[in-house]
């Protein structure tokens, strides 16, 4: 049985994959329904589909869709305008607003060397808010549904953090967060778990890439208040997620059966 928090988690890291984007925002379900679940009460919910967009966004063709998409500017407008939201739930919907509001504007008096640039990935790397950037992270422990899971719930715990995205197969898992969120506070949210550690990647002066050992003695990591219960575990929709995902390198029907079957619900849900 499938709810919203499922259904959009795994839909947001289908997304994550680029192969997969377009064909998300051109089924004639998914979109709407995310469109919808931007007026969800569960903040969890509010903030995957808000990460699921982004993701959307970074394909160029998807724009013009989304932003004449039924009600995806005013949801968006209002999420923003929304009182009692957490900080990262509101700056992500100010950027995705920001990001399909501007687009078309700033292209027709642009160089193609300039909207070459304009349309290079940034929701996690590069970002072009300011305010935010991003830490890779490599998670000893993290190997499988039930340890990201453990690893999700105590990076949504952690203030600051805007967004992740995992590489399971390496470990690994890219943070967004807010400039001045200290990257030690992630290591110590992850170590807390007492099943999890965590190192980041960087890039020393040759290219290579290296671990640099995090501290977790002395951070204080400030927590998120408004974040509802967890689901309980035998109802976590991290316990089939490896499966969903279509991963880059895998076939492309892998991310079309799973999309199918959103579609599906989101229909079943919305359209009566």
């Amino acid at each position: 049985m499938m709810d919203a928090l499922s259904v959009v988690t795994q839909l947001r890291d289908l997304a994550s994959e680029p192969q997969n984007r377009e064909a998300i925002v051109q089924d004639q379900g998914c979109l709407p329904g995310l469109v919808l679940f931007l007026d969800h009460k569960d903040s969890k919910v509010l903030f995957a589909t808000l990460q699921t967009l982004r993701y959307l966004a970074e394909s160029p063709r998807n724009i013009n869709t989304m932003k004449n998409e039924l009600g995806m500017m005013v949801s968006l407008k209002t999420l923003m305008e929304r009182t009692g939201m957490t900080t990262d739930i509101t700056d992500l919907a100010k950027e995705v607003y920001g990001v399909l509001s501007g687009q078309t504007q700033r292209q027709a008096c642009q160089t193609p060397e300039q909207q070459k640039r304009r349309n290079k990935p940034q929701f996690f790397i590069n970002s072009s808010n300011k305010k935010a950037k991003s830490v890779t992270l490599h998670i000893q422990g993290l190997d499988g549904a039930d340890q990201r899971g453990v690893c999700e719930e105590a990076l949504l715990r952690v203030k600051g953090v805007i967004s992740f995205t995992f590489q399971m197969a390496l470990k690994r898992c890219t943070v967004r967060i807010r400039a001045d969120l200290p990257t030690e506070s992630l290591a110590t949210a992850i170590a807390a778990t007492n099943v999890l550690s965590a190192k980041q990647v960087v890039k020393n002066e040759n290219g290579e890439e290296v671990l640099i050992p995090l501290s977790t003695s002395g951070s204080k990591v400030e927590e998120n208040s408004h974040l509802p219960d967890y689901l309980p575990e035998d109802e976590s929709p991290e316990k089939e997620l490896d499966r969903a995902v279509s991963r880059t390198g895998a076939k492309q029907d892998t991310g079309g059966s799973w999309l199918n079957t959103a579609a599906s619900f989101l229909t079943k849900t919305f359209y009566w």
